[in-house]
């Protein structure tokens, strides 16, 4: 019934995108996440929906879809490859299977401090990783803030890497997440983010990792209530364009698409730090006990999966990282 639905929609859009381009007037851009309309990044895609209105003076315009209605993180950018769906918004965790190099944000304990994160994005290998992705006919067009992700649990707190041994805990389907949870000693479970409240719920997994904003939104809070903020990973959330519709724009629409992505990058990350803070609080407030990790543990613990990357590509984009880290490289 799902895949009907979303057949017709897509169908749909394929009708609608005819009709735009005969019509000259407004040019409609297609964009698809899996998120609430009430999350953050959702607030930010709305931004970035006036922002294309005000740079392009009407021309062109925005149409969002939310809540996974065309499908899955990976399914948006199986459409982006074929150009039905011109652009979407997936963790780079998903692009793994598609774009080798970014299994370098899977990495555990790759990043000092956001604005060791944020030097790394706004900088060279940033900007390079949004390109990667051109061979696989989709383009990165900026970052969106996905903070750091942590371990939550049912029973007891996860204080340190001991804790997570005989727990089944749910990673995204990413082979780097899994290989993560393993070396940490849990039991990693790939689970559909749909499914994960009722899986913690039933005892199905002992716990979850991810951002606190995900966390408080899910009300996974209500039956996981222990959070432990180790922030093993900082993985991002990137904005993703399908090369065959971006080679269809002008150079005046890519400009005005581009200022508008800019503009809403900037928003995202405002509305992200509010509710980070917001999530937090309110999950105190109902219960949770959040714990501040010790992370030396857990770092000590992963230095196998950084060891195992020497001498690849991914080592070498790691080394680039961890250059710039300037609160280490200025510590005596």
């Amino acid at each position: 019934m799902k895949f009907c639905i979303r057949l017709f929609i897509l169908v749909s859009i394929c009708l609608l995108s005819s009709c735009s381009q005969e019509n000259d007037k407004q040019k409609v851009i297609r964009l698809a996440h899996t998120l609430d309309v009430n999350h953050p990044v959702h607030f930010a895609m709305e931004y970035m929906k006036q922002r294309l209105e005000f740079h392009s003076q009407g021309k062109m315009s925005m149409l969002i879809y939310a809540s996974g209605q065309l499908g899955s993180e990976r399914e948006s950018l199986e459409l982006l490859q074929i150009g039905s769906l011109p652009m979407t918004k997936v963790s780079a965790s998903s692009l793994e299977a598609f774009v080798p190099e970014m299994k370098v944000f899977s990495v555990p304990y790759l990043f000092s401090s956001s604005d060791h994160l944020w030097s790394v994005l706004n900088g060279e290998v940033g900007q390079e990783l949004l390109q990667a992705g051109t061979p696989y006919l989709f383009m990165g067009l900026g970052y969106y803030d996905a903070g750091s992700r942590s371990f939550y649990t049912t029973e007891a707190p996860v204080n340190t890497p001991d804790d997570l041994v005989g727990k089944k805990i749910r990673v995204m389907n990413s082979q780097s997440a899994v290989n993560m949870v393993n070396t940490l000693g849990g039991s990693a479970t790939p689970i559909s983010w749909g499914e994960l409240y009722t899986s913690l719920q039933q005892g199905v997994v002992d716990g979850a990792e991810n951002n606190p904003p995900s966390f408080y939104l899910s009300k996974h809070y209500e039956v996981a209530r222990y959070y432990v903020l180790d922030e093993h990973t900082s993985i991002p959330d990137i904005l993703v364009f399908s090369t065959k519709v971006w080679n269809s724009l002008s150079s005046q629409q890519q400009s005005w698409l581009q200022a508008a992505v800019n503009d809403s990058v900037v928003k995202q990350r405002e509305l992200w730090e509010i509710a980070t803070q917001d999530a937090i609080d309110n999950v105190i407030a109902d219960g949770v006990t959040v714990i501040q990790a010790d992370k030396s543990h857990f770092v000590e613990k992963t230095e196998s999966i950084r060891d195992e990357y020497r001498g690849s590509a991914i080592g070498q984009l790691i080394k680039r990282i961890q250059k710039l880290d300037t609160a280490k490289s200025t510590t005596p």
